[in-house]
């Protein structure tokens, strides 16, 4: 069963909307009114930190949600939070229909292929087209992108953990990556030599940083302080996330 406390990202704060502490939220499923409906939610910020915070208002802006947050009263307090996503329990989210799943109970599922265990979901891969599986296989040679469809995922069970595929024909394994090797540090350089590669977000789960970035090189037109929609009232579209909070139907 999936953990239903656990926090799940549904937006991006993309900016701060007015100098009233709004904040424009970039919805990863521009479909969701989950954050419309929420009191608290948890902020993760950029450097790890996480807080738990109420939520005053919330409102549509076309494919965006502008929400005000507690203690957040003025623009330069929102602009802080620039980047930060916007998370909402497990067992928040609406009950799916029949045949449908949240791709976020999908990852960390056993996957078989003829009742054969093959390896595990690692991350749901999103593009244009489709969404596909990442799965890691165990014999560590790499892992393999399953596109979620028909011909290719026969049955998924969130409850049991499992998906169950038809066949791999015409799907390549993916290289496996090389390790990243420490960097020497320069000769005469003061202080102490790097020790290796820049620490990054864990793409294995649910909650790593979703594909998209913040619309970080555009102009804040929305300065006014009345706090109603400004005219770039649709987000941009970005790079598709993926889509934890979105029904995905079983097999599609």
């Amino acid at each position: 069963m999936a953990d239903l406390d656990a926090w799940v990202p549904l937006a991006e704060i993309a900016r701060p909307h007015g100098v009233r502490g709004e904040v424009r939220l970039k919805l990863f499923n521009k479909a969701s009114d989950v954050l419309l409906e929420r009191d608290e939610v948890l902020l993760r910020l950029a450097d790890g930190e996480e807080h738990e915070v109420s939520v005053e208002r919330a409102r549509r802006a076309d494919d965006a949600v502008l929400m005000k947050l507690y203690s957040v009263d003025d623009r330069e307090r929102a602009e802080e939070l620039r980047g930060a996503l916007v998370c909402v329990r497990r067992r928040d989210f609406p009950q799916p229909e029949d045949g449908e799943f949240y791709t976020v109970d999908v990852v960390g599922a056993e996957v078989r292929l003829n009742g054969e265990r093959l390896g595990v979901v690692t991350e749901i891969m999103s593009y244009p087209t489709l969404e596909a599986l990442l799965v890691r296989f165990d014999d560590g040679k790499g892992d393999w992108e399953i596109p979620l469809t028909e011909t290719y995922v026969g049955k998924v069970d969130t409850a049991a953990r499992l998906v169950e595929l038809l066949t791999l024909d015409d799907l390549e394994q993916l290289p496996a990556k090389k390790p990243k090797k420490p960097k020497r540090p320069r000769r005469g350089a003061g202080g102490q030599g790097s020790g290796g590669a820049a620490e990054g977000g864990e793409p294995g789960e649910l909650d790593h940083q979703p594909a998209g970035s913040p619309e970080d090189g555009a102009a804040d037109d929305d300065v006014s302080g009345d706090g109603a929609a400004d005219d770039d009232a649709s987000a941009d579209d970005g790079a598709a996330s993926d889509e934890a909070e979105s029904a995905r139907p079983d097999g599609a």
